[in-house]
């Protein structure tokens, strides 16, 4: 028997006036659309609000919200963890699940002394602003504390997955100087032990302090690296003063893939985790007390956005370690009383076909969000079945933007699989191949947008994000972001992948680049192009890879490019299929092109 699920969510009207967003309405006395154009035409007043209730801690406040032309709370000092601590002591900021079943609360002044011990390590390690310091390992308790801590001292924390190969993390440790780096000996996945700590030997990283993922390390460490109990023994304070610092000063260094293959180093500022923490204030109107989870990485813009909107809102950050795939993971949101569940499609499609929901009550979830792909309708009604009709936020945006420019909201309706709203403090227009506003076409952002990225470690912003760009119909200046939207005739926006040569995989955004890179070492392939196809029902892309090929058996071909992906880039870039043409369709200029590939796949 096939079950119906409902498709849409409305609001109940006292619901919808308790939310961060209601009360703003009702205090200005104007209708959702007004306070929509009021956030981005009046950024002196609305970011003036938001700044107060995020409870953003200045040493030296800002002279002013905006300077023209893109020029955000200028004269600012401050250190942006400071104001993580500024709630009550007393409340839950991190619930950790660990692999037992057991949960562990710790409260904001026990998060703190964690991290001020890490921080005072850190400190006596030589380790200050103009630092780069790595975490290369699972989302844990533990590395939120050594996030925060590395950000406490005024140094740079570099984010690497702990999915990549050895090649892929020393690219990213040489594009970022990075002085030291945190790793695990190894991850653990149900029965499964990954080595972690040998790749990071492999890629040549200088200084390396190792976690156990355990009660004791797995393997021996080389004469320059330290167990991590050891690096926290090295210093007896516990008492040290954050570091303070300039507005643009670089709290994280994170990854984006380019067209060119080679990732793009993207600074986020102290001004970035405010735009994070500030989607989660208006669209997923996150409160104090309430427990946040997304299963995420500290590698990809999640992880950070994760500890920065649950932090500085005032609500708790739930960590589980382990895989969010099986029925532990979610008995931990039953039992932790998750409010906010974040999710990827991928993960979505596993829970409803795996059976891991089977038994568990997930009624404590008031919202979902969900981002990273695009989202299969019949997957998300599923969801919202699973916590008596809760709606999904479907979330669109990017790392060098800290956060999104399409989200839900929670005084609309929701529909499965669909955005109903550009960002607050965003605006933007869709372009036709002619550059012209159309209803459905290229991304562009007005600039300038609040947190968004002003400069490349490795490239240049200018020419990636703003060259050739047309102006706007009242002369904007347009930012470059390279999704495909439509907006359709009800209102609400549809995500129809990339227009240049990036896709999302798992949640992960790669370069077609990247991924041939890898394919075209194989013996006798002569040249590939790797393609995302979207699936006949809706939801994430697949991965195909299209290959001309000289003298090599073709039945051997998949299941090469499937170990080189696996073993060269990353296991979680998973091949749908292998197609063999005779030749690539190229333009006049000899560019591969890959929508005409699309095209004939999903035909």
């Amino acid at each position: 028997m096939t079950i119906e699920y409902k498709t849409s969510w409305r609001p109940a009207s006292a619901e919808a006036e308790a939310t961060h967003l209601g009360q703003l309405m009702r205090a200005r006395g104007i209708d959702f659309e007004a306070l929509h154009a009021w956030a981005f035409d009046e950024p002196e007043a609305y970011w003036t609000h938001v700044l107060s209730e995020l409870r953003i801690v200045f040493a030296v406040p800002p002279k002013r919200i905006l300077e023209s032309p893109n020029r955000w709370l200028p004269e600012a000092q401050l250190n942006i963890v400071q104001s993580c601590f500024e709630r009550s002591q007393g409340e839950v900021a991190l619930v950790r699940g660990l692999a037992d079943g057991s949960l562990e609360y710790w409260s904001r002044d026990q998060l703190k002394a964690r991290t001020l011990r890490v921080a005072a390590a850190l400190r006596d390690a030589g380790i200050g602003p103009g630092d780069a310091v790595a975490i290369a390992m699972p989302m844990t308790a533990e590395s939120v504390v050594i996030y925060l801590a590395i950000v406490w001292v005024g140094a740079a924390v570099v984010s690497i997955a702990d999915s990549f190969s050895a090649e892929e993390i020393r690219t990213r440790l040489d594009i970022s100087k990075t002085t030291l780096v945190f790793t695990q000996d190894h991850i653990k996945r149900g029965n499964k032990t990954i080595p972690l700590y040998p790749r990071l030997v492999e890629a040549g990283a200088e200084s390396v302090v190792v976690l156990a993922a355990s009660d004791a390390l797995a393997l021996a460490v080389r004469d320059q690296d330290q167990p991590y109990t050891d690096f926290l023994n090295r210093s007896d304070s516990v008492v040290i003063e954050p570091s303070i610092g300039a507005i643009d000063r670089v709290s994280n260094i994170l990854f984006s893939s380019g067209t060119t293959g080679t990732p793009k180093a993207i600074p986020w500022t102290q001004l970035t985790p405010i735009k994070a923490a500030a989607d989660a204030w208006a669209h997923h109107d996150i409160k104090v007390g309430e427990v946040v989870v997304w299963p995420t990485n500290l590698g990809w813009m999640m992880g950070p956005w994760l500890i920065y909107a649950s932090l500085l809102n005032g609500a708790a950050i739930g960590v589980f370690e382990g895989s969010p795939l099986g029925a532990d993971f979610a008995r931990f949101v039953d039992q932790a009383k998750v409010s906010m569940l974040g999710v990827v499609p991928s993960l979505v499609k596993a829970w409803r076909h795996g059976g891991a929901l089977d038994g568990c009550n997930w009624r404590s979830i008031r919202r979902y969000s969900s981002t990273g792909e695009a989202s299969n309708p019949a997957d998300m009604a599923w969801l919202m079945a699973q916590a008596g009709g809760a709606p999904v936020l479907e979330y669109c945006g990017g790392t060098e933007i800290g956060g999104g420019y399409l989200c839900g909201s929670m005084v609309q309706e929701q529909r499965a699989g669909q955005f109903s709203t550009p960002v607050f403090g965003c605006r933007m227009y869709l372009l036709d191949d002619e550059g012209l506003p159309s209803s459905a076409g290229e991304v562009a952002l007005v600039s300038p947008q609040f947190g968004a990225s002003q400069r490349l470690l490795n490239g240049d912003h200018e020419r990636v994000y703003f060259e050739g760009m047309p102006r706007g119909p009242s002369g904007e200046r347009l930012r470059r972001h390279g999704d495909y939207m439509e907006r359709m005739a009800t209102g609400f926006y549809r995500a129809h992948g990339r227009v240049d040569d990036t896709m999302n995989l798992g949640g992960i955004k790669v370069s077609s680049a990247e991924i041939e890179r890898v394919v075209n070492r194989l013996d006798g392939v002569v040249e590939s192009a790797a393609v995302a196809v979207s699936p006949r029902g809706g939801g994430p892309s697949e991965l195909v890879l299209v290959v001309v090929v000289h003298g090599r058996a073709i039945e051997s071909l998949h299941p090469a490019i499937v170990a080189a992906i696996r073993d060269q880039l990353n296991p979680l870039f998973k091949v749908t299929r292998t197609v063999v043409r005779p030749s690539l369709p190229r333009t006049a200029s000899n560019k591969v092109m890959r929508r005409v590939l699309r095209a004939e796949l999903e035909a």
